[in-house]
């Protein structure tokens, strides 16, 4: 499912016009990049945790030329499924 998709469902849902959905979608992700961005976590019941997450220092590997890599520490976005929503993809 593509981001037009997901909106075109909501709108069926919920009966609201997509250009609304659209807006209250952008807003949603707008609002967690910003949240996880600051350092903070999103939590929402049932359906999961947005975090910021570090990711230590390591050694890599170029693919084409098969040399060697420092890859440096770095911060990730990371999504962790809440227990309704594992139990959703489950069944």
């Amino acid at each position: 499912m593509n981001r037009q998709e997901l909106i075109e469902r909501i709108a069926s849902e919920t009966e609201d016009s997509k250009a609304s959905v659209a807006r209250i979608l952008d807003s949603f992700i707008r609002t967690v990049q910003a949240t996880v961005a600051e350092g903070s976590e999103v939590k929402l019941s049932g359906f999961g945790k947005f975090e910021k997450a570090k990711v230590s220092a390591r050694n890599g590997r170029n693919p084409l030329t098969k040399e060697p890599l420092a890859l440096p520490e770095t911060v990730r976005p990371r999504f962790v499924p809440g227990a309704l929503f594992k139990a959703a993809v489950k069944a």
